[in-house]
Formats: structure tokens, C-alpha cells, sequence
């Protein structure tokens, strides 16, 4: 990032990102959280994670606020218009995240509160899961390190997650069609595993905003193959 003349627009900027990365902090901690208490059935620790989406939401409220100041005061040139660009998409993909583990809490909580729990599903969730965090952590280090190498092999790993959950939809299947009992139990996983899904998603799109701030290049909708020969030249 270029220095300015105006050394408060610097900071300005700068302060934007770490608000950013402040906020992915806590979605990162929101599904934490939510896996965490779906494993132990800890309802008190689930309905705190879904209150606290009410705190991601206003963060996305304030730093989008802040961009929109941003531009209105500074008519910030190309470079750093990406940057606010960048950083509205950026805000939004978090707080959907926020509301994926929201999502997760209250569906943990209304599994473990039918006492419905005798379905042995929750260790791919948590497999699942760990995976949909890498994902998010390995994007949000791309964001501050402006590292387009590891935005890009995000979308490899969004293949592997999609496959684990397509896995985990064929599982639940074959309770459903063999036990009927289990149908009520198998849905509620189901939402949990496209949550996680959903997640991995939010953070590939994350990696996409990254190389668009850097190399300036909408690699959305594009192929592997092809973004990593016209953006790395491999």
C-alpha cells in the first residue's frame, strides 16, 4: 500500500483493514464456539454464539459506514478505491459467515434439546468445520499479508470441502432411507453441513477479493487452472 501525502488517510486505511481482520477474529471464534458446544451440548455457549451475530452484524454496519465516509471525503484514486472496495465485499462475506455459525448454534441447540442425540454424525461436522476454519484463517492472513499465492490454492481446498460435504449428504441419506426415525436428525445435521459448506465458500470468495487488491484482476467464475496461469504464471 502506497503512503499518501495526507498521512491521516494512511491511517484512515489502515485502521479499516484492522477492523477487517478484528472482525474475522470473531467469526472465527463464532465457529469455534458453535462446533465446540455442538460436540458437548453445551446450550448456554450455543445461544451465546448466536446472540453475538448481533455483534458482527454492527461491526459490518460500522466499517462499512467508515468506507463510505471514506470515499466521500477522500475520492481515493484507483489503487485505494480497490482497497475500499475490497474491503465493503470483504465485510460482507464475514458477516454471512457470522450467520452460517449462528446457524450452526441454533440447530446444535434444537438437536440437543429434542434429545434426539443417538445419530454418531457430529465428528464429520467437526471434521468439516476444521477444514471451513483453515479456510477462513488462511484467507484472512492472504488479506493482511496481501499474499496472492495463498489466496489462490483457497480454491483447491473449497473443492475438497465440497466434496466432504457431498460425502456427508450421501451418509445422511442412507439413514434416512434406511431408518425413517432418523429423518428429523438427518435434516438438522444436513443444515449444519451446508452452514460449514457455506463457510468455505465466503472464504474462497474472501482469497478472490485479496488477488483483485493486489493484481487488480476479478478471477470470479474463472478456473483454477486458468486464474493460477494468468495471475501466477504457472
Amino acid at each position: 500500500m502506497a503512503e499518501h501525502i495526507s498521512k491521516q488517510f494512511d491511517l484512515e486505511l489502515e485502521t479499516i483493514r484492522t477492523r477487517v481482520l478484528q472482525m474475522g477474529g470473531l467469526v472465527e471464534q463464532q465457529i469455534l464456539s458453535a462446533v465446540d458446544a455442538l460436540m458437548s451440548g453445551d446450550i448456554a455457549r450455543l445461544d451465546k454464539v448466536a446472540a453475538e451475530d448481533a455483534l458482527v452484524n454492527a461491526m459490518e454496519v460500522g466499517i462499512d459506514d467508515d468506507c463510505l465516509h471514506i470515499i466521500a471525503r477522500r475520492q481515493p484514486a484507483a489503487s485505494d478505491l480497490r482497497i475500499v472496495f475490497t474491503v465493503i465485499k470483504i465485510i460482507t462475506d464475514l458477516e454471512r459467515i457470522g450467520d452460517e455459525a449462528a446457524k450452526i448454534a441454533r440447530m446444535g441447540k434444537t438437536i440437543h434439546q429434542s434429545e434426539r442425540y443417538q445419530m454418531p454424525r457430529f465428528r464429520e461436522i467437526e471434521k468439516m468445520a476444521g477444514v471451513a476454519l483453515a479456510m477462513l484463517r488462511r484467507a484472512l492472513d492472504a488479506f493482511a499479508r496481501l499474499d496472492t499465492s495463498a489466496a489462490l490454492e483457497l480454491a483447491e481446498e473449497d473443492v475438497r470441502l465440497d466434496e466432504n460435504f457431498a460425502s456427508e449428504l450421501r451418509q445422511l441419506i442412507t439413514f434416512m432411507m434406511e431408518d425413517p426415525r432418523t429423518i428429523s436428525m438427518s435434516i438438522d445435521t444436513l443444515f449444519m453441513s451446508k452452514a460449514i459448506e457455506r463457510i468455505g465458500d465466503h472464504s474462497k470468495n474472501i482469497s478472490e477479493y485479496v488477488v483483485y487488491l493486489v493484481k487488480g484482476k476479478d478471477i470470479r467464475h474463472t478456473k483454477i487452472e486458468d486464474i493460477k496461469r494468468e495471475t501466477l504464471g504457472r
